[in-house]
């Protein structure tokens, strides 16, 4: 007699399964994909904890199960990914929106008016600028990414979520309108140095490599996006960039160079420095 299989069950063995896969978060990991097989929320796998699972929907569970053990992200196995409380769709064209770029949208409103003009830069799935957009409706956001893969996901994403962002295909501010200043340019740029590439895990050579390796020292994008902000902010603006914790000291000095009065490196949740905000003088 063939074994009959709950959610309880599948979740449980999944979990072990997961652990021994060396998978992060192995339980919420087998939830998620399980209610994603099963068409439900997380919830209903526990309303429905003890309910036979059909075998077209157990095939297709193991198969999400089977890649995901290989090392492909979850994001990319359920098409979504949760930011700053909204769902964006995920895909091999864009990096995964992470929790911690949350802050770097957080520094950003601080500073972005309401009837403000913000530029994003490296923008990959959107979930920056579009954030932006919907938190500050009357203001002007424009996103540049350099992967015309990237932009039609984020134009993707900003039609389903219904926000107004102008999207630019070039390199860093090459295709930005020249007569614009902005109150806030913020970006999450490619920081990993290439040294260090290999040895990331496994999940993310699923994701662009553009979107991750930022050339010797991690600076190829990140050193000529803060040279370049000052010419394209207002007086007072605010430049927003995520980095790499072994920039910690670097990029205040490279914005202080660049004509910054003030910048400071922040922290993420886990104590680590993750972006820097630096602001231009007033006069």
């Amino acid at each position: 007699m063939a074994e009959v299989w709950t959610p309880l069950k599948l979740v449980a063995w999944t979990q072990g399964y997961f652990a021994r896969s060396q998978v992060d978060a192995p339980r919420l990991t087998a939830e998620i994909l399980l209610a994603h097989a099963l068409g439900c929320d997380r919830v209903r796998l526990y309303l429905d904890f003890d309910k036979p699972i059909a075998e077209k929907e157990l095939v297709a569970f193991r198969e999400l199960v089977r890649r995901r053990a290989a090392g492909e992200p979850t994001a990319y196995l359920t098409g979504k990914k949760e930011f700053c409380g909204r769902t964006f769709k995920a895909d091999r064209r864009a990096l995964i929106p992470r929790p911690e770029t949350e802050l770097l949208v957080e520094a950003a409103l601080a500073a972005l008016p309401e009837e403000g003009l913000a530029l994003d830069l490296c923008t990959g799935s959107g979930c920056v600028a579009i954030t932006l957009a919907l938190e500050r409706p009357r203001a002007r956001v424009l996103a540049v990414d350099l992967s015309p893969e990237a932009l039609a996901l984020a134009a993707e994403n900003a039609a389903a979520l219904g926000a107004r962002v102008e999207f630019l295909a070039g390199d860093v501010y090459d295709p930005v309108p020249p007569d614009l200043r902005f109150d806030v340019v913020v970006a999450n740029p490619p920081y990993v140095p290439t040294a260090e590439v290999p040895g990331l895990a496994r999940e993310l050579s699923h994701e662009p490599a553009m979107a991750i390796d930022g050339g010797e020292g991690g600076l190829a994008v990140a050193a000529r996006l803060i040279a370049g902000a000052p010419a394209h902010l207002s007086a007072g603006g605010t430049l927003v960039v995520e980095m790499h914790e072994s920039h910690r000291e670097l990029f205040p000095r490279l914005c202080r160079a660049a004509g910054f009065a003030e910048a400071r490196t922040r922290l993420d949740l886990a104590g680590l420095p993750r972006y820097v905000v630096a602001t231009l003088p007033r006069v």
